[in-house]
């Protein structure tokens, strides 16, 4: 499962364990960049009591024994250390786990998902993962686009962080069509997680009284309300149509690197909004295409 970090790629991995035959078995998440490299083949493997000092007497098994029957899911797999990838290799193929210091491996049966937000073969060129558990891991690929490019999904999203917060907190909270827009127009380099960490401060500001100003919103995103197209009842279609791709260059341009990125997310070429801005006098010190 590939996609931008916040776009919700372990809730991806949670619903086809959930939809899947081994529904009843163990979902066993492990983020691969969030536990030291010293301590990561242990977690994954286990080990025999006393096998290397500081050992538990009991021992421990691993998480791939952990996940037997069920679902393993392997989130930022592009963190895992090569030394590391050659064993996850060997686990795929053999189906048997060798716990540190044990004498016989143990037979495993469970499905791997993995999730990164790197270009893994993008990697495999620099030679910082492995080609053959690449192909190995990249059987049935899924891409999770970001928020910007799922404007439609916003508002049923919205309303579900708003049932979840407004019961966690006991305070109602809506969004008016004005609010719902700033949502909607914003770029959300953060995705689905930054949108729901905004919800649940808006349902916190709400102090019971349900909504919050616009000002409060349009602040959180760093909108200015004062940039909204002005279109008046005297205008003809040709400078309504003018004032409104104006402020939308505008916008997308403040959430982008260069003319090439704003041209992806607009779906035109960068020389188009290069030619726009002179037509425009837009401010864009960022000229470089």
């Amino acid at each position: 499962i590939t996609g931008e970090t916040g776009t919700g790629k372990e809730v991806i991995a949670r619903a086809i364990h959930m939809e899947s035959g081994r529904s009843a078995e163990p979902f066993v998440a492990i983020n691969c960049g969030a536990i030291p490299t010293e301590l990561l083949e242990s977690e994954l493997f286990g080990y025999e009591g006393g096998s290397f000092t500081g050992a538990k007497r009991q021992g421990k098994i691993g998480k791939f024994e952990m996940a037997n029957k069920g679902t393993f899911f392997l989130d930022e797999i592009g963190e895992l250390p090569l030394d590391i990838q050659a064993k996850l290799l060997q686990v795929i193929q053999n189906k048997e786990v060798r716990a540190i210091g044990a004498v016989e491996p143990v037979p495993v049966d469970f499905r791997i998902i993995c999730a990164t937000n790197r270009n893994l073969k993008q990697m495999v060129d620099d030679h910082e993962f492995r080609l053959d558990l690449y192909y190995r891991l990249n059987v049935i690929p899924i891409y999770v686009p970001p928020l910007r490019e799922r404007v439609a999904d916003i508002e049923a999203l919205c309303n579900r962080f708003i049932e979840v917060f407004s019961a966690k907190y006991n305070r109602p909270f809506s969004l008016t069509e004005q609010q719902l827009t700033y949502l909607k127009q914003y770029s959300w380099p953060g995705n689905i997680r930054e949108l729901e960490n905004i919800i649940e401060y808006l349902v916190l500001c709400s102090s019971g009284i349900g909504q919050v100003d616009d000002s409060i919103i349009a602040g959180l995103l760093n909108i200015s309300q004062e940039q909204e197209p002005t279109i008046t009842a005297d205008m003809d279609f040709s400078s309504a149509v003018a004032q409104f791709e104006k402020n939308l260059l505008e916008t997308t341009l403040k959430t982008s690197g260069n003319l090439r990125e704003a041209g992806k997310k607009l779906n035109i070429n960068a020389s188009t909004i290069s030619r726009k801005i002179k037509q425009y006098n837009i401010d864009y010190p960022n000229k470089k295409e």
